[in-house]
């Protein structure tokens, strides 16, 4: 299958190579670091962002949320439905 950005260097702006779904954890950091995180139902998030802060946010169903997340905590987060996004 013909892949027009095979040859282009990822960028930040640009779309994601993968998109994996989350099970929020405490201790256990994504298997890198998300570009964004997709939330399908929304309520509180809890994560870990890429500079190590802990950030508690409400988000709304069907969101996006363009912050690079180490980690999503079960501990604070209600929300469901959550994939991370990936550029390799």
């Amino acid at each position: 299958m013909y892949d027009p950005f095979k040859n282009r260097i990822p960028e930040a702006t640009g779309p994601a190579t993968d998109i994996l779904p989350v099970l929020p954890a405490d201790e256990t950091d994504l298997p890198q670091v998300a570009a964004a995180l997709y939330i399908e139902t929304g309520g509180t998030l809890s994560i870990v962002t890429a500079s190590n802060e802990i950030r508690t946010i409400i988000v709304g169903d069907l969101s996006v949320l363009p912050v690079r997340a180490r980690r999503v905590r079960a501990t604070g987060t209600t929300a469901t439905g959550i994939h991370a996004l990936f550029i390799a």
